[in-house]
């Protein structure tokens, strides 16, 4: 790395972010930040004409966000390294940032100034970096994942839970898939039984534990 610097872009639609996170890193003078944005849409050119080692990117911006952004970073600049940072770790974002963009790691807001540094060490030396907050998340949801594939649940069943939790009656939801009534009563048995719950409310809970809903 050019003068042992370790070069970094951050993007985040509110500026206040990217100056506490330039706070942070004050101090750490193998650090140097030579890009700032605060629109993502703009980001691509501003790559283009500079050059950098790691970008830290929000996950959550207008426009395009960090999923997005990344997978398109990693398209046409394959060499940069991506940490992700959010306000919370949602697992399964963090799974399909990894599947789609390969980010080397997530961290959440709260980040603090030594495991902060500690990460972008990390990243920059080829390795990953994920906070314990992020792990426990993606844990869970690679768990409610299996639960999901365990509980067989085609298309049409997922479809008709969502329309249950709209508070429609087996009739309307009949009316609105172009099925009899009869098919939805045994749609709905069946959901039952894969989700081993009895009552529309213990199904709705089910759901969103389950990211259905």
């Amino acid at each position: 790395m050019k003068n042992n610097k370790i070069t970094l872009g951050i993007v985040d639609d509110h500026q206040i972010v990217i100056d506490g996170l330039k706070s942070l890193l004050h101090g750490h003078d193998q650090f140097e930040v030579i890009i700032e944005c605060t629109r993502p849409l703009e980001l691509m050119s501003l790559l283009e004409k500079k050059s950098i080692h790691i970008l830290l990117t929000d996950v959550m911006m207008p426009g395009l966000n960090g999923a997005e952004l990344s997978k398109a970073v990693h398209q046409q600049f394959p060499d940069i390294k991506i940490l992700a940072l959010s306000m919370s770790g949602q697992g399964d974002l963090v799974n399909q940032m990894i599947d789609d963009a390969d980010i080397s790691g997530y961290v959440l807001k709260n980040i603090g100034k030594q495991e902060l540094a500690n990460a972008l060490e990390k990243i920059a030396a080829g390795g990953i970096y994920f906070s314990d907050e992020v792990l426990y998340e993606m844990g869970r949801a690679s768990n409610l994942k299996k639960e999901n594939e365990v509980a067989h649940l085609t298309s049409r069943e997922i479809e008709i839970i969502k329309l249950i939790e709209k508070e429609l009656s087996n009739k309307q939801i009949a009316e609105k898939l172009f099925l009899s009534e009869r098919t939805i009563e045994t749609h709905r048995k069946n959901i039952f039984r894969k989700t081993a719950t009895s009552s529309v409310i213990g199904l709705v809970k089910y759901a969103y534990e389950h990211k259905l809903i």
